[in-house]
């Protein structure tokens, strides 16, 4: 556990945290500034920096958490819905891989993503994308 990490902290039970679930895989505790109340975070328990970096055996079981959070979430709060996102480094304030899990409402103000959307400058720059991502994924 890197002694600088505060998820790894809060899943060592050092720091404390409003927990919602735990497991021997994850935990999940509410945003202490949260986009809307009841927005989680999922965490493994291990330390793993990014969704890249988590190991093969805990992709199912976290995100099978992450499945039943969103659930929950629902359900627990009356929400119509919910926003799942993973930040990977960038807009990542803390370097340890979680997952925001955050309720939905109609009407609830949030609009989409939070960035600004942009098209392809033509049908090559998007075959050229694509290109690029689908020879990576070969080459992983």
């Amino acid at each position: 556990m890197p002694t600088d990490c505060l998820f790894c902290r809060i899943a060592a039970g050092a720091t404390p945290a409003a927990i919602a679930f735990e497991d021997e895989h994850s935990l999940a505790f509410l945003d202490h500034r949260p986009l809307f109340p009841g927005h989680c975070l999922l965490i493994p328990r291990a330390h793993h920096e990014t969704l890249a970096d988590l190991p093969d055996g805990l992709v199912a079981p976290l995100f099978g958490n992450a499945r039943m959070l969103c659930a929950a979430v629902e359900e627990g709060l009356g929400a119509d819905g919910s926003f799942v996102a993973v930040n990977n480094r960038i807009s990542q304030s803390v370097p340890h891989l979680h997952i925001h899990v955050v309720p939905r409402r109609k009407g609830d103000g949030l609009k989409g993503f939070f960035w600004p959307r942009q098209k392809y400058r033509d049908d090559a720059e998007m075959e050229q994308t694509r290109l690029a991502i689908h020879n990576a994924i070969k080459r992983l």
